[in-house]
């Protein structure tokens, strides 16, 4: 009885690296510069392998990037699920690896920021989320 008592009393222990915490939802909005649509669709086609290691790295699963042309512009649409603690501390992380900052500067020039983003100096617009259906 004694032994059995104590695996119970372990039992909490066990389950304590199994809590997780919600997973936050991401998305953001950016336009497509039509002279450039062609090469982002081939970087993605074939991402270098650290670029994608490192996004494992800091804690993001689930990560699309959606092509969409409204009104003659095209749209890109990115979304993801970052899984741990501190977004802001894993994003600066990623901006501080090398093949990162690479990959980014061949698709930045691709890109052609909505003027929120553009007059705060970054790429992409921040987006809200107003439904998710788990």
């Amino acid at each position: 009885m004694k032994k059995s008592l104590t695996s119970l009393a372990l039992l909490p222990l066990l389950f304590t690296g199994c809590v997780s915490h919600p997973v936050e939802r991401h998305a953001w909005v950016t336009g497509l510069r039509p002279d450039k649509a062609a090469y982002y669709e081939k970087l993605h086609a074939h991402p270098w392998p650290g670029v994608c290691r490192m996004i494992r790295q800091c804690h993001i699963r689930d990560f699309s990037i959606y092509k969409r042309e409204i009104g003659g512009k095209t749209y890109l649409f990115a979304y993801l699920e970052y899984t741990g603690k501190d977004f802001a501390a894993d994003m600066k992380k990623m901006g501080g690896d090398p093949e990162t900052r690479r990959w980014w500067k061949e698709t930045d020039p691709c890109q052609q920021p909505l003027p929120d983003a553009a007059a705060k100096g970054k790429i992409w617009s921040d987006t809200k989320e107003v439904f998710h259906l788990n």
